[in-house]
């Protein structure tokens, strides 16, 4: 009888990949799942938890996203400063108009863990308003969000 053995990832041996997201018509949520996974790499067949093996995700065009049903007037986004009446908040139309950016940010961010590693994949995230990005040296690839 054969005994198989599983191996492990390490990190030195995983090679990150740049991806390109466009968001123009795109729905936030099925965007943002999407490009967690790329973050967390858990599209890659040899997935380690515990191990960062996502790959790098520009999203452009964040002003052009789309928000289902009375998401626009109806979503609220939170704040606190830590003093007393130290609350914010703001409605996810307001946002869009301000800071497209900050709004996939917040999408994407919230379905990455909260822990250290969520932290590390984070900064692999960089969102932009308009299509111009400063990242054409790392040659990212066009990635197309899956049909659901």
């Amino acid at each position: 009888m054969k005994i198989s053995k599983t191996t492990q990832v390490k990190k030195e041996t995983v090679e990150p990949k740049w991806f390109i997201i466009d968001a123009t018509d795109q729905v936030l949520g099925r965007l943002a799942t999407q490009a967690a996974v790329l973050l967390r790499g858990k599209h890659k067949p040899v997935f380690t938890p515990h191990i960062d093996m996502g790959d790098h995700v520009i999203v452009i065009n964040a002003e052009k996203i789309r928000l289902t049903g009375n998401k626009l007037k109806g979503k609220l986004y939170h704040h606190h400063s830590g003093y007393p009446g130290g609350l914010k908040t703001t409605t996810a139309e307001k946002l869009l108009l301000e800071k497209p950016d900050s709004l996939v940010f917040r999408a994407i961010s919230g379905m990455i863990p909260h822990n250290t590693l969520g932290s590390e994949i984070l900064r692999k995230l960089r969102v932009y308003k308009g299509s111009d990005h400063p990242h054409q040296a790392q040659q990212p690839k066009p990635f197309t969000l899956k049909a659901s």
